[in-house]
This record gives C-alpha cells, structure tokens and sequence, in this order.
C-alpha cells in the first residue's frame, strides 16, 4: 500500500527547504534519517562520489553559508564534515535474492529562484514554501524525493511482490548538470543491469505519462575567467589591458560560431560580468556560458572552437584566460524494451494518455551520464516524464505541480520493478 498523504507531507518537507547543488546538507540529512527510519543502511560522503570529477562547486561564501543555515537546522556538525564541499546526496540499496540488479535516480537539488509570495501560489496558501530566500524547489526535485522515498518504503514493504538488488540514488547537483558524472565515477552503476529515472511535469497533462523520453543533447558547461591590468581610464589608458573588451568581443564571436552541418550544434553566453568604474581600464571579465550539441562529437566541435576563439581574443587584447568545467551532460536514448514495460505498467495503473514514441526534451540531464554508463556495460536505460497539471512552467517562481502524480510515478516504479523480476 502506498501512503499518499505521507508522500505529499515528503514532498512539502524538502519544498521548504531549498538548497543549490553540492550544499544539499539538510535536504541529504533528511533523506537519510527517513532512508534509516524505513530500515536502510545508507552510503553517503565519498563512498558515492568521486571527488577528481566535481564539477561546478559553490564559492566557499555559499558553501558557508550553506553549512551554517544546516547547523542552525539542527543538522549534526560531524555529519556536516563528512559531506561539506561537493559530497551531498545519498545511495540506498536493498537485496532480496536473486533477480536484475536496478539503479533508480532521483535528483535533490534546487533552483536559483525567489518563489512567490502571494495569496493562491498553494505553497504560500498551505504554509510549506521555501524558508531560504532566493532558493526555491521549482523544477519539482523535491517531488522526486518524496517519490524515491516512497519506493525505498514499497520495496522494504513488499519483498514478497519483487526479487533482485535495487539501488536507490539522491543526486546532487542536477541543475547546470553537475552531480551525476562524479557519481558515475565513483562506481556506484558498475554493477547495475538497468537504469531508470524520470522527471515531474516538463510535458503537462494530467494522467499523462512518456514512456520514451530520450535525444538528449550533449552539452559543457564553462565559466571563463579574463585578467588584465587595471589602469586610469584618463592618464594612461596605454598602459592597460582590458579584460572587459576581451569579455565582451569573446561574448560576440562565440554567437558567430559556424553552426554543424551533421546536426544541431548550440552556444550561449548567459551572463557577462566585467569592470570596476567608468574611468578605471577592467582588469577583470567574466563569461558564464554553454555548449549543446545533437552529439558528443557535435559538442566537442563547439567547446574546441570556443577555445580557438577565446584564446586569439585574449592574445588580440593581451590578457590571460582560464576556463572553470561547470557542468556536463552526454547523448542518451531510452532503450526501446523498457520503454514498452513502463507503458504496460501504466496501462494497468490507469493512465489515460500514454506515448511511448521516442521524444526528445529538447535539452540536456546530466542523468545520460548514468544511462550511458550502465549501456556501456551492456544494461539498458530508461528516462520518463510524468505528466501533471502545473501552476506555472518549470524554473518559475509560482511553480508547482498536481501532488496526485508522486502516487502515481511510485506505482510506475514499483510496476516496472515486479514486470522485470519475473
């Protein structure tokens, strides 16, 4: 039996309590102490994650801040040294004899959003929206939590109903695509015969599920750091060099890249910092941006030419540059097999509208990382979306979505679950 009000009161448990990638450290103590509370012996720390390939870590004023908010909370300082600086996130597993060895993912982090705060958002209205300001769950990962908890509780609850290993993952780090490749890293899927995982919403619909979801592009994340001589603007502009020109004509030419013709190839300077004054030469720039491309060969075509560029423009206003890997994601597809048992699956629990065709979202998940790793060793994969009415479209601040769907995704799991142990 699955408990829908206490998936609901999970869910409105993590929406309150917001954190960004890798200082997740509420949202990771909490995911344990009920993983515990079930009966599970739970890896944490460096067990799971692999520190050469963090990617993206916060400033150590966010990681600070961070720690101290989870300490205030109540959350024990030795745990806190056990997963401060990018080892967030947790892995469960549970044995019950023989049978396939299954991997599922769910993501914990949150966005950089200030949720709303007015009379009909529902979690303003029912008191549990977030308590960290400029912090908000509105991607619906505090849902997937709530939804890999209530499978951790089903499958300790009805070992009668499967057979096998089953590997419950709490991601760090999804947004800007950061967390999963140093997991992956760590080994934890190299002994895994499947892996699923799947998202609330993206596609709305009530009782609409995607049984298929794939063609997701590869993609790198940078930030790329200029350093110049800063000089007055007035008095002795020659003796300058001027990292915000860098910036600014490196933002320029990187648009102007030549688009693939073996596939869609994409780039984006999303935010340019630069600059001290106006009569003061920047000695200092800053660009965030990303690749995306159809492939991993389509990609590394764009970063290889974002390099070229970058490099000459530096040499042309002669300042230095360093490139900081943010993120990354990879090519992935779901494997037509699974996808055929996950639509059968919500056919018995009731689902109105299934696809079960191969679509695309039209963007990158860093879960490909753990889909290609498990293929890699001759698994399958499979990403799904979960359709479900929401108030306002992912990444908005009056975000949220039908709490109806976390029973119902559960139900998914746990079919697919029973279908692949027979």
């Amino acid at each position: 039996m699955i408990d829908e009000k206490l998936l609901i009161n999970w869910r409105r448990i993590f929406h309150a309590i917001p954190e960004k990638g890798f200082t997740e450290y509420k949202t990771t103590s909490k995911i344990i102490e009920i993983l515990r509370d079930i009966g599970y012996q739970v890896s944490y720390g460096e067990n799971i994650i692999c520190a050469e390939e963090r990617m993206g870590l916060p400033s150590a004023q966010e990681d600070k801040l961070a720690m101290d908010r989870a300490l205030k909370s109540g959350v024990r300082s030795s745990f806190l040294e056990k997963i401060k600086g990018g080892f967030t996130g947790a892995v469960a597993t549970i044995e019950n004899g023989p049978g396939p060895k299954i991997a599922f993912r769910f993501d914990i982090d949150c966005n950089e959003v200030q949720e709303e705060e007015s009379t009909g958002h529902i979690p303003y209205d029912e008191k549990f929206s977030s308590k960290h300001p400029g912090l908000m769950h509105a991607c619906g990962h505090d849902g997937h939590i709530s939804i890999g908890l209530g499978l951790a509780k089903w499958l300790y609850e009805n070992t009668n109903e499967w057979s096998g290993s089953i590997k419950l993952i709490f991601q760090p780090a999804e947004e800007g695509v950061k967390g999963a490749k140093s997991m992956v890293a760590a080994g934890i899927l190299d002994d895994r015969d499947y892996f699923i995982s799947g998202h609330i919403g993206i596609f709305s619909g009530e009782d609409t599920i995607y049984t298929n979801i794939g063609d997701f592009l590869s993609t790198s994340k940078f930030d790329v750091n200029f350093t110049g001589k800063s000089v007055h603007a007035g008095m002795s502009p020659h003796n300058g060099r001027n990292a915000l020109l860098a910036a600014s004509s490196s933002a320029l030419q990187l648009h102007a890249i030549s688009r693939h013709g073996e596939g869609a190839t994409r780039i984006n300077v999303g935010r340019i910092e630069a600059g001290s004054g106006r009569n003061v030469i920047a000695d200092k720039g800053k660009l965030v941006l990303e690749t995306r491309g159809e492939t991993a060969e389509l990609n590394e075509y764009m970063v290889n030419e974002m390099y070229r560029i970058i490099e000459g423009i530096a040499k042309t206003y002669d300042v230095e540059y360093e490139f900081k890997n943010m993120g990354a994601a990879t090519k992935a597809n779901s494997s037509e097999e699974l996808s055929k048992i996950a639509e059968k699956v919500a056919e018995e629990e009731g689902f109105k509208n299934i696809n079960n065709k191969a679509k695309s979202i039209g963007g990158s998940e860093d879960a490909s990382f753990m889909m290609k790793r498990v293929e890699e060793l001759g698994g399958k994969s499979l990403y799904m979306v979960f359709g479900t009415n929401l108030a306002a479209e992912h990444h908005n601040r009056s975000f949220d979505f039908d709490e109806s769907i976390l029973k119902k995704a559960v139900e998914i799991y746990a079919g697919i679950t029973r279908k692949l142990s027979l």
